[in-house]
């Protein structure tokens, strides 16, 4: 395994090194000979533009790139010319990082090799390797292929592994060091979470700006196949839903619902955990310059944990919510930028609870490359953190 990860990281860097596609810019900049502010601001937050972008296959629907196909004179081949690449580092020095009283080097502390962009007409692929996710080789992470436009309609589909919550804000994009922390919460023995899953994804946006979106998913996360090579670790298959609606150029609010079931196993009990959240949020925006975020989410377990472990006889409750304001005082052209992030959570059962603030202030070096400092106080530990880092992309 260690052979074949080596392979995987040699033949990686040499791509990187001798690829003219990647020496300077990231994948889709370089592709479109455009800057990295036309989809992002600052990277990697996306703007509205760049968000149509990523929906519409990765493809700008006002530009052509006739050259982007190989011409091999088999009109049913399509193959990219250059393929796309580009990586991904941060890096950062903390102090009483998780209350440990001391100080610490965090770098690399994610390094990631990106692709995607249209492999067919209206068929598109995206994918990350970690090479590095806090210290481990983590893998692939977001990896699925698009069909956009089915049957000619607005309907999309995405097949592979994503994050459940990417409907809703993605946790990739944000700026803070800081996470949205109700989608990573599984409680008790329960593998359910609104972060990674393999499954499917459709999406359908109407004229008046209402968006609906389902999803089926394993509701087993991204862990290895068992022995039967399935990655379903029980028969259920789980369903996620959210609607949102345009209200006006400043307002967007959504609704998000989820079900599924999963079997677990705990000291040699095997027993059934139902599932189910609901939530709404919103976005209000102000011309690129001001932008609040915010997340309420209900979650239901019926048996997270084994009965003889666990001896709590009603459905366990754990409700979250986070609220994110981003500054950035010249749009898209901001040298500067601030951001805020609250993170709240309360559930029935102990050690679920969570209280946190967060303040984060950034420096754009380059539009790809930008530092920042960012503080932390957990409210519910009475401790803070401070971190000092970098984001670059090229």
């Amino acid at each position: 395994m260690k052979r074949i990860v080596v392979n995987i990281f040699i033949v990686s860097i040499l791509l990187v090194l001798f690829s003219d596609t990647i020496l300077a810019i990231p994948a889709f900049a370089r592709k479109y000979n455009m800057s990295c502010t036309t989809c992002h601001a600052p990277a990697p937050r996306l703007k509205a533009y760049g968000d149509e972008f990523a929906g519409n296959g990765f493809k700008l629907s006002d530009q052509q790139n006739p050259r982007y196909y190989v011409d091999t004179g088999d009109d049913e081949l399509s193959l990219i010319r250059d393929f796309p690449l580009a990586v991904r580092l941060e890096g950062l020095v903390t102090y009483n990082n998780n209350n440990s009283d001391k100080a610490d080097f965090n770098a690399p502390y994610n390094l990631k090799l990106l692709s995607g962009g249209e492999i067919a007409p209206d068929i598109a692929y995206y994918f990350y390797f970690f090479f590095s996710e806090r210290g481990h080789v983590a893998g692939i992470e977001d990896a699925f292929i698009m069909f956009n436009n089915l049957f000619g309609s607005e309907l999309d589909l995405y097949v592979g592994q994503f994050q459940v919550s990417d409907p809703l804000f993605k946790r990739e994009l944000r700026l803070t060091f800081a996470d949205y922390d109700i989608y990573k919460t599984s409680i008790g023995a329960s593998r359910i979470n609104l972060a990674y899953d393999r499954g499917i994804m459709l999406t359908y946006g109407f004229d008046t700006g209402t968006d609906i979106i389902v999803e089926v998913l394993n509701g087993t996360g991204i862990g290895d196949a068992d022995a039967l090579k399935n990655f379903d670790y029980d028969k259920h298959k789980n369903f996620a839903g959210r609607i949102s609606q345009d209200v006006s150029d400043f307002l967007r609010i959504g609704g998000f619902g989820y079900y599924g079931k999963e079997d677990l196993e705990q000291g040699g009990d095997y027993f059934t955990n139902e599932v189910w959240y609901a939530g709404a949020d919103l976005t209000l925006s102000y011309e690129d310059l001001v932008e609040l975020n915010a997340q309420y989410l209900l979650r239901n377990d019926s048996h997270p944990l084994s009965k003889t472990l666990y001896s709590f006889n009603e459905d366990i409750k754990t409700k979250g919510i986070f609220g994110e304001l981003i500054y950035t005082p010249e749009g898209d052209k901001s040298k500067w930028y601030a951001s805020a992030l609250y993170n709240w959570q309360e559930s029935d059962l102990p050690g679920y609870n969570l209280s946190k603030a967060t303040g984060h202030i950034g420096w754009v070096v380059r539009r790809n490359i930008r530092l920042f400092c960012e503080f932390s106080y957990d409210i519910e530990y009475e401790f803070g953190q401070i971190g000092v880092g970098f984001i670059s992309a090229f």
